[in-house]
């Protein structure tokens, strides 16, 4: 309990820190705990700290974890793949915010099941902003035509964008990717579409966030620098091949 504390209160200095640089208000930046392969009950020590926006990647997961978080106040976030065939999962186990909505077949099915429910929910356009086919996202250059196509379903509410970045050890590329989502954010905002709020920039994790800060994230995604090291590469999860 004290190791993944203390490691949650680095992870605030480093925010801290990274928004002194730039004279940006810490406040702005949310902290995420990505919570893959993470069992409950070590969720719960951050949750009852305070942290409690949280999110997965699988739906598997969301199933597995959630009896044992449901009766503690929490917001649940998805950032994986999202299939249609799990959309009912996503919508049964009180997730806030898809992060990944990236295509329109997705947004479509995705509304008509909210319909059904009469529910609203929160999605972020997910963005592949390192042209890497081992990532999932709509491509830079088609982002604007999903939004506008999105902001006309009533049961999505667009909050912002999201981007997975380029996992590299050279700062600078990975940078370029955050500059680009801010980029398209820029011309979103200038579109003043009716529907459509472009306050949340979800980017940056572990080994990256300050870049993400510098560059305008207002949410960063992190787990391995709380909870430790997993059993599988971040790589398997962004994997398409591996589906989610």
């Amino acid at each position: 309990m004290n190791e993944i504390l203390n490691n949650i209160r680095i992870i605030e200095n480093r925010i801290q820190i990274a928004c002194q640089k730039v004279g940006r208000n810490p406040n702005e930046v949310k902290l995420l705990l990505a919570t893959k392969t993470i069992a409950p009950d070590l969720i719960k020590i951050a949750i009852q700290k305070g942290y409690t926006l949280i999110a997965e990647n699988r739906v598997q997961e969301l199933k597995e974890k959630f009896e044992a978080l449901k009766d503690i106040p929490h917001h649940n976030h998805f950032i994986g793949h999202l299939q249609t065939n799990k959309i009912k999962d996503i919508l049964r186990y009180n997730v806030t915010c898809v992060q990944s909505l990236d295509r329109w077949e997705l947004a479509e099915k995705l509304n008509q099941r909210l319909e059904f429910e009469n529910k609203n929910i929160d999605v972020l356009v997910q963005v592949n902003t390192s042209y890497e086919k081992s990532k999932f996202g709509v491509v830079p250059e088609k982002v604007i035509d999903l939004v506008k196509n999105v902001s006309c379903l009533p049961y999505l509410k667009i909050k912002g964008l999201m981007t997975i970045g380029l996992l590299s050890a050279q700062q600078e590329a990975t940078r370029k990717c955050f500059q680009l989502l801010k980029n398209i954010q820029q011309e979103i905002i200038a579109l003043q579409l009716p529907t459509v709020s472009m306050q949340e920039l979800s980017m940056g994790m572990s080994g990256d966030l300050e870049t993400a800060i510098q560059e305008g994230a207002t949410i960063i995604r992190v787990g391995t620098a709380i909870f430790g090291q997993r059993p599988t590469p971040d790589s398997f999860y962004w994997n398409e091949e591996q589906g989610l």
